[in-house]
């Protein structure tokens, strides 16, 4: 949902955007033009429109593989999105409004499937492909797909769909790419058309379906081409994050759209001084990273002297905060190298809050200014009154970026969009003189493990199955790799013998490897109020005394 500006500039602070008449935090960026709402557009039109705009150089890679090497040019890219749309149409019986669920790793592939999917008006809907069955099976109920693009080592997982599976890696999805072109009717796409399902926690611990519209994601693009600064040549941009996570997934398709290189890697365990030959290799100018690989970059004094960085222009961070510590090393390793922090949720099509540019980047902690045609205001908790610069509270935020709603949970929705169109983010901060957002501390009770929600509610009910478990609390614990592990607190049967290995085990066979619990405390009772609710609070406080 998206508001325009009423308040006239002159009650407008000039330095940090803030209209002391409404306590509405206005974007300082220059306003960006956006095709008008009611105008059918699908995202992907938008993008190929952008890069007809701004043609790249002749014969300049879209993709690159970065393993094999293999690549694709992009004029080679519209065409080849052009023949697995038709091939989609006329041989697979895909129409509007159908849901396609994706289950792999990154690849050359997955954003071709994503443009090709777009123009047709079906619903994308990627799922991290280390998920559980159980897990899929929650999300299959909220996406509702009718066929899935799976990889060979994936397609056990999923029980069988109307159109079936077609693997990715294989001559069968390779065929789908060769054409020929039939002309057909153009599919009418509008830009209120659901156009992806990802996958949220939201405020609570239920998984939810975030609808992102065609819209949100032509703003994100938009919005982000306008920040982007005149080169020379195109940048080339190493993507380490997975392009089912909101991050990975805006950072491909804002990159392709502005006729930037992406160099794609499959995402399994990290090596660094992988990576760091993968930017000598392929000159990258641009690495979009989560906290953990910064991390592992910042004390990297051999390896980095073993590599030619010296395309290396800007590091992109999102997913979760880094430490002060972690920003300083980097910087004393990397002086030259920009590190933009960013601040978003699956539910803001990522980034609306950002660093732009060698300045703002040198205020440390920061996670950036607020992003063009959005507002934001800063909320008592407590009292929901609207603050002023420079005082905590939770972030609400308004936007062209901001989801449609939790697919199928109209109470979900309406318990974080109210009826102005404001996202309560459940997330504490503060903005200050200058614009910036500075992130204090999660409100909602949410894990944010290497960039990854890990929702406490899902392990306790995993936990409570356990026979010798009488009662049990997850809670966040500090970690300066990861940034926060999953901690649980345990109250054993009484004569019980269970230790933190069988805990730990127990839960890793039931979730997805970033969900497994790390820490296990046990104690013969868990804090609670007299009505019999957790106090969580407590326990965060006993866990970071450990």
């Amino acid at each position: 949902m998206e508001k325009p500006d009423h308040e006239p500039a002159s009650s407008i602070n000039p330095k940090n955007g803030f209209c002391s008449e409404t306590k509405i935090f206005h974007s300082l960026r220059p306003q960006v033009s956006l095709p008008p709402p009611i105008f059918p557009l699908s995202i992907t039109d938008y993008a190929f429109s952008l890069l007809r705009t701004h043609p790249p150089p002749p014969a300049a890679c879209a993709l690159v593989d970065a393993i094999t090497g293999r690549s694709i040019r992009f004029d080679e890219l519209e065409v080849l999105v052009k023949m697995l749309s038709s091939s989609l149409r006329t041989r697979i019986g895909f129409s509007k409004g159908d849901s396609a669920l994706i289950l792999s790793p990154n690849s050359l592939h997955i954003p071709i499937l994503y443009f090709a999917l777009f123009s047709l008006g079906i619903v994308v809907s990627p799922l991290n492909p280390a998920s559980t069955k159980s897990e899929i099976s929650r999300q299959i109920e909220l996406s509702k797909p009718t066929i899935a693009f799976v990889t060979s080592d994936t397609a056990h997982k999923l029980p069988p769909l109307r159109y079936g599976t077609v693997l990715l890696d294989s001559p069968d999805f390779e065929s789908l790419l060769e054409g020929p072109i039939v002309e057909m009717e153009d599919v009418e796409v509008r830009q209120s058309d659901t156009a992806a399902i990802l996958y949220s926690s939201g405020t609570t611990g239920a998984v939810k379906g975030v609808e992102l519209t065609q819209r949100n994601w032509t703003a994100a693009v938009a919005l982000g081409h306008a920040l982007s600064p005149v080169r020379k040549t195109p940048s080339v941009i190493l993507c380490m994050v997975p392009y089912f996570h909101v991050y990975g997934f805006v950072v491909c398709l804002r990159a392709l759209a502005m006729g930037h290189c992406v160099v794609t890697k499959a995402i399994g365990r990290f090596n660094l001084e992988e990576m760091l030959g993968v930017i000598e290799k392929f000159k990258v100018t641009h690495a979009a990273l989560a906290p953990p690989i910064v991390s592992a970059m910042a004390p990297s004094e051999n390896a980095r002297k073993r590599y030619d960085l010296g395309s290396l222009e800007v590091v992109q961070c999102g997913g979760a905060s880094l430490s002060k510590s972690v920003i300083e090393k980097f910087k004393q390793r990397f002086p030259h190298v920009q590190l933009l922090q960013a601040y978003g949720l699956t539910e803001t099509t990522a980034r609306i809050f950002a660093t732009v540019g060698g300045r703002e980047c040198q205020v440390t902690g920061a996670t950036g200014k607020l992003m063009s045609n959005c507002q934001a205001k800063i909320v008592d908790p407590d009292t929901g009154i609207a603050l002023p610069p420079g005082n905590p509270g939770e972030l609400w935020v308004r936007g062209p970026i901001i989801m449609k709603g939790y697919v199928g949970d109209e109470k979900a929705t309406a318990g974080i969009l109210d009826s102005e169109g404001w996202l309560r983010s459940g997330d504490l901060g503060y903005i200050d003189d200058e614009g910036f957002l500075f992130f204090v501390e999660r409100i909602k009770e949410l894990i944010k493990y290497k960039g990854y929600q890990v929702a406490p509610a899902e392990l306790e009910f995993l936990l409570h199955s356990h026979p010798d478990v009488i009662d049990a609390a997850v809670v966040p614990y500090p970690d300066e790799e990861a940034g926060q592990i999953p901690m649980a607190f345990i109250v054993r049967r009484l004569g019980s013998t269970i230790d933190e290995s069988q805990i730990i085990n127990f839960i890793a066979k039931r979730v997805a490897p970033y969900k497994k619990l790390r820490r296990v405390t046990f104690v013969n009772s868990l804090p609670k109020t007299i009505t019999g609710k957790l106090l969580r609070k407590d326990l965060i406080k006993l866990a970071s005394k450990l």
